[in-house]
């Protein structure tokens, strides 16, 4: 029978693992050409910086979402958990997930990851670390804000590169 202590840590390091992976592969990662949302956050606190890239598909969904800048572990495979995350959803769908999500690193509602993004339960021992949850949030917020932008009739300026699919 295995005991608490090590189930938990064995869960921490998957949690780890998945964080690292999606740090050194990240989804979504790079310029998007054409994109309509362009907005640019960053985190003072640790240097994370990074600018969101959306791109409207004819029915105002979020066809496209990449990200691209330089930070932490954490604030990167955040990043490319989110574009996994709102990636098909249309600008209030995004929005209200994006509020959630920083809600859960808050503590503020209960830890739920979407069935479509599991990864995102990696990010559940962030909040452990208030320091560091604006590190897990930034790419979130920076997406938000765009959407907010946007909205307002503030579009971004077309970029050359692209990134993977």
């Amino acid at each position: 029978m295995a005991d608490g202590h090590h189930e938990e840590q064995s869960l921490d390091t998957l949690y780890r693992d998945v964080l690292f992976e999606h740090y050194r592969h990240p989804h979504n990662k790079g310029e998007l050409a054409g994109a309509e949302i362009v907005t640019r956050g960053n985190n003072p606190v640790c240097g994370d910086k990074v600018v969101v890239y959306g791109k409207l598909d004819d029915a105002g969904r979020l066809e496209r979402v990449c990200f691209d800048g330089k930070g932490c572990a954490i604030c990167m495979a955040s990043s490319s958990m989110m574009t996994d995350a709102v990636r098909g959803k249309s600008l209030d769908e995004a929005a209200a997930l994006t509020d959630r999500f920083k809600r859960m690193m808050r503590d503020e509602v209960p830890f739920e990851v979407p069935a479509e993004v599991p990864d995102l339960e990696a990010l559940a021992g962030v909040k452990k670390f208030p320091v560091r949850v604006k590190c897990a949030t930034l790419a979130w917020t920076t997406l938000r804000n765009g959407i907010v932008a946007y909205r307002a009739g503030q579009r971004g300026a077309e970029t050359s590169e692209s990134c993977e699919t």
